[in-house]
């Protein structure tokens, strides 16, 4: 199988408050950003360019909830109906025993299950290389992306044009 190779425009910016700027000037031009890189969250950022809350919330509780049924049905079977001894005269099925090791395994199957999830979706995982744009992005440098794949050369050069009108540091081509 054939790797594709995508045509990407990126401006480097040295600030988060000129990029959120550029970010939100380019969503007045109706320029269709292909993603934004940051070093670390910038506030309002999420908000500028019109994303959707994550669902990985929702995840996280049927995780969750998964974790708990397991434990509270597994200790229920296992105290009630696999080895039903009576401990210290508490009965076979002692619910507030069982608090702490749900409690224990929601949390496990949450974290776990959302890494996966997380990992999953964003396409990561062992074994697998993305490819980087600028290796100052996860340094010190703001970076816009636009997909130029499919872009005229007038087009390609109106990206450039707004990169510089709205402050990049610098501006690059790069086949991904």
């Amino acid at each position: 199988m054939k790797k594709q190779h995508k045509e990407v425009v990126f401006g480097l910016y040295n600030d988060e408050e000129i990029l959120l700027k550029a970010v939100k000037e380019a969503h007045h031009q109706h320029l269709d950003i292909m993603d934004v890189y940051t070093p670390f969250p910038v506030h309002g950022l999420d908000k500028a360019m019109h994303l959707e809350e994550s669902r990985l919330h929702i995840a996280g509780f049927v995780f969750g909830a998964l974790g708990t049924l397991t434990a509270f049905l597994g200790m229920t079977w296992i105290f009630t109906r696999d080895w039903p001894i009576i401990f210290g005269g508490k009965p076979y099925w002692s619910v507030p025993s069982f608090i702490p090791i749900t409690f224990e395994l929601t949390v496990l199957f949450a974290a776990i299950g959302m890494v996966v999830s997380f990992y999953t979706v964003c396409g990561l995982g062992p074994g697998v290389t993305n490819p980087v744009l600028d290796d100052r992005i996860t340094d010190d440098k703001f970076c816009i992306a636009f997909d130029a794949d499919h872009c005229a050369p007038e087009e390609i050069q109106r990206l450039r044009d707004f990169l510089t009108r709205t402050g990049a540091e610098e501006i690059h081509a790069k086949s991904l």
